[in-house]
């Protein structure tokens, strides 16, 4: 460890301590193990709350006992991130939780945010870049909301086809965090929108694409727009499976297998994004639950795969076991 509390390179920040990356195993780099956004919270939009540890331990059971062993959760504080229930979940289950620093979308803004009697909007329009930088290295390298637990992530996030004066100085701020404490970033792209505008402002800023984790990309399954993105080098994270009210499976499964022809296999990552009530299994509605990918998903991609002329296993050891090790490590 270093004076600032910052991971030596080539660590794993977890809210259980830094771990080596070759401990990690299974991961879902994508989830919302629990979480209480604060303007669905207001708006009384129920199915949001992630909000009881016995429900969500239950839940990552079946990740556990399908094989899973990590999960990045990608709940920024506008969301509703809770690092003292991630880490009961973490301790309770012995799976090694990721926690995310930093900020999601303009969307959430309007919520209430915790210590400063406003809004996350008027906290963010009365801090300049330099400070919102300061607050995001704060939370990596001594703790988030008022704990002593670190963030593992650095996390921005743009709205649908638009990136607001806000969005873009917290999205500079977070990248400047990441120059200073060599953490991982990730990115909330809204329905797989403007994943090539984000990467220009990134490498406009002397970023290294490599450090950043892509979110939601099969949400616009654009196999162009998902090529000229890998061509950088970013992770691109897979996070839509099960949602078919977006595409089915079919079409994720095609981007995905488009990438591995053009050789970006080592880019890619897989999660769920779990972020409702009616997602888990455990949460009283009966959803698919915390295992699907890794009991029905993966079966799935694996037999898809072998078809097209892979070996879909060894495809799956690369995109939840191989690729995470990297995308999640910090770096000088």
């Amino acid at each position: 460890m270093t004076a600032s509390g910052t991971a030596r390179a080539g660590f794993v920040r977890t809210l259980t301590g830094d771990v080596a990356p070759e401990t990690l195993g299974v991961t879902y780099a994508h989830d919302h193990l629990f979480c209480i956004p604060p303007l669905w919270r207001e708006k009384k939009l129920d199915d949001f709350m992630i909000d009881d540890v016995e429900a969500s331990i239950k839940d990552v059971e079946l990740f556990t006992a399908a094989g899973g062993q990590s999960v990045y959760d990608a709940t920024a504080i506008d969301y509703g991130r809770d690092p003292v229930a991630l880490k009961t979940i973490s301790e309770r289950t012995g799976i090694k939780i990721i926690a995310t620093a930093g900020f999601n979308k303009a969307i959430m803004w309007p919520g209430q945010m915790a210590g400063t009697g406003g809004t996350f909007q008027a906290w963010i329009d009365a801090h300049d870049r330099a400070a919102i930088r300061a607050h995001v290295v704060r939370e990596v390298t001594e703790g988030m909301d008022g704990t002593d637990l670190r963030g593992g992530v650095v996390k921005f996030g743009t709205g649908y086809n638009t990136i607001s004066t806000a969005e873009d100085k917290v999205m500079r701020a977070v990248l400047d965090a990441h120059k200073e404490t060599g953490a991982p970033i990730h990115s909330h792209t809204e329905l797989g929108t403007l994943i090539l505008e984000q990467l220009a402002i990134v490498k406009a800023e002397g970023v290294d694409p490599n450090r950043l984790t892509i979110a939601h990309v099969d949400r616009n399954p654009d196999p162009w727009v998902h090529a000229k993105a890998a061509e950088t080098g970013v992770f691109m994270c897979f996070d839509g499976i099960s949602r078919i009210k977006y595409h089915p499976e079919s079409v994720l499964i095609d981007c995905i297998l488009r990438l591995v022809k053009r050789g970006h296999e080592k880019q890619l990552l897989i999660g769920g994004d779990i972020a409702r009530r009616t997602m888990y299994r455990n949460y009283g509605e009966g959803g698919l639950g915390l295992g699907y990918i890794l009991e029905s998903w993966v079966p799935r991609f694996i037999e898809e795969a072998d078809e097209a002329g892979f070996d879909g296993r060894a495809l799956i050891h690369t995109f939840m076991v191989e690729n995470p090790r990297r995308a999640f490590v910090f770096r000088g």
